[in-house]
């Protein structure tokens, strides 16, 4: 119920706003919700107040992990891959069952969508990290407004959903997965 709730939050987040109105997710960067879902999850599955995070890179500046720990064992471990090779080797581990994360933050763009191809580069066509670091202080300066909070949202859960533990949130929210067999076509992406 909490990841469908803060998913659902986070779709709505922008419908009650004035034209002119600018708000951004809890996070330093634009790159999504990994900041702002590890710190709602840390404090409503194990009533932690998270005010830092800490990212931790792993084999590269574009994957990087938090996670939480409680009483010794960690409980969240969160991932970001940006990049295209960085999510290649996550669908990798994923086949191979060897990725432990409880949400990953994918994007395609190195660095985040600051930093995306479709920002200004410098003449040499490489990324102009002044402009992205005044890009970066803008963006922070925009207040942040929490997607949960939105009274639409809540009304949604309320009017349509029939309440937040209701049967009509696990079926419209949530999903299965199963086992897909493997087809010997030519058309299968090899990563």
């Amino acid at each position: 119920n909490f990841w469908s709730y803060l998913s659902f939050c986070c779709f709505l987040r922008f419908d009650d706003l004035k034209e002119g109105d600018v708000v951004r997710h809890d996070g330093k960067r634009s790159d999504g919700y990994l900041e702002h879902i590890f710190k709602h999850a840390a404090k409503e599955l194990f009533g932690v107040d998270v005010k830092e995070i800490t990212y931790k890179a792993l084999k590269n500046k574009d994957f990087q992990e938090v996670t939480l720990e409680k009483d010794g064992e960690t409980v969240l471990r969160f991932a970001a891959a940006y990049g295209f090779r960085n999510i290649q080797n996550m669908v990798l581990k994923l086949k191979k069952g060897k990725f432990l994360y409880h949400f990953v933050e994918v994007l395609a763009c190195p660095g985040g969508c600051l930093n995306g191809k479709g920002q200004a580069q410098t003449e040499d066509g490489k990324p102009d990290r002044a402009l992205l670091a005044q890009m970066e202080e803008v963006y922070t300066a925009i207040p942040v407004r929490l997607p949960e909070s939105n009274l639409h949202v809540q009304r949604m859960y309320q009017d349509w959903l029939e309440g937040m533990d209701s049967r009509k949130v696990q079926d419209t929210l949530h999903t299965t997965y199963s086992a897909v067999n493997h087809s010997s076509s030519s058309l299968d992406i090899k990563w």
